[in-house]
């Protein structure tokens, strides 16, 4: 019965315009009305990262719960871990309205939100009063109009750092200009010394693009390894618009949701083959084959935003029940055991 009215749920948020209805989900969230029970976990799906022990290796992207406003709830809905945000230091309104676009019939959606949210400090005290029955980080952002963009990743790391149990540096969104440009060497590696020097003991990870040539990759792989990063998520959302449908096509910003689960774990295999920091794979995670095609790739743990939209939070308990029986059947004890074990077959 609950599965029926979720799905009726999501059939009337879809007809609403998708930035409203995402608002309307999550007040119903926090009106009780998302699924309770807690991670679901078993002995193989048991697992850590970069410290942190999961109860299971599928988390929640950031982007989903923005500005931190329904933590417990989500903690409920079966992730092993949660991410929110991104925070900047300053609130911002984002990029004009429509900025959220679905497109349904490749189950996939695109975004030019522009960091929009309501700054560290309102950020900062929710996550001081949050109940996360899970693993709980932060996305870190800068604010759009700063003139100093890796000041504003620091800053957000200092301010939040201590309420969180990881942090990721996101320098990989599309939607504010230039910021992708943090991605190069010199850049990137004086970006992240000065996050790592005021985050004490919080485990820090970095989200890269997925639009990313074999050199970039490797280049990404060498400064991570030199700053000491916690995990790598890989990946944002996606600029390439190869074989859409629907009107909303050629919108732009990111491009999320099935499109990009062959691009990012591709991109997933090569950081694999080059480095041995742990990896979270995000990108078209839609079902327990694709979580456990991203583990067999060189992923940790995955990730998933889009697919919520269109399978609701329930798919979270799918996947990792799924995900169990796909490691069982294939002989695995863990999710370790089964990492990086057809990382080949996308090379």
């Amino acid at each position: 019965m609950k599965r029926v009215l979720e799905q009726a749920g999501l059939a009337a948020l879809r007809r609403i315009d998708p930035e409203t209805a995402h608002g309307l989900a999550l007040k119903a969230l926090r009106a009780g009305l998302g699924p309770r029970g807690g991670p679901v976990t078993s002995a193989r799906l048991k697992c850590t990262l970069a410290g942190m022990s999961l109860a299971n290796p599928v988390g929640l992207a950031a982007g989903f719960d923005k500005n931190a406003e329904a933590i417990g709830p989500l903690s409920q809905a079966g992730f092993g871990f949660i991410e929110v945000g991104a925070a900047t230091p300053e609130p911002q309104a984002g990029n004009p309205r429509p900025r959220l676009f679905r497109l349904s019939e490749d189950r996939a959606a695109i975004n030019r939100f522009g960091f929009n949210n309501d700054g560290m400090r309102a950020i900062g005290a929710r996550l001081a009063a949050a109940d996360a029955q899970v693993p709980l980080g932060i996305n870190l952002g800068a604010n759009k109009t700063s003139p100093d963009r890796a000041a504003d990743f620091a800053q957000v790391m200092a301010h939040l750092g201590p309420h969180v149990q990881f942090a990721t540096v996101n320098v990989s969104s599309p939607n504010t200009e230039k910021l992708r440009d943090l991605q190069g060497p010199a850049a990137l590696a004086a970006l992240l010394d000065g996050v790592m020097q005021v985050r004490g003991t919080t485990p820090v990870f970095l989200k890269i693009a997925p639009d990313l040539s074999a050199q970039e990759i490797a280049d990404i792989a060498a400064v991570a390894r030199d700053a000491k990063i916690d995990a790598i998520i890989a990946t944002n959302t996606t600029l390439a618009r190869d074989g859409l449908h629907g009107p909303h096509k050629a919108e732009t910003g990111g491009l999320s949701g099935q499109p990009l689960f062959e691009r990012s774990t591709r991109v997933l295999a090569q950081l694999a083959a080059q480095c041995d920091i742990p990896l979270i794979g995000v990108g078209g995670v839609g079902s327990a084959d694709q979580a456990y095609a991203k583990i067999c790739a060189g992923a940790s743990a995955v990730q998933l935003y889009t697919a919520l939209v269109y399978g609701g939070l329930s798919l979270v308990a799918d996947i990792a029940r799924g995900l169990d029986r796909l490691l069982a059947a294939d002989g695995f004890a863990t999710v370790a055991e089964a990492v990086g074990c057809k990382r080949g077959d996308w090379l």
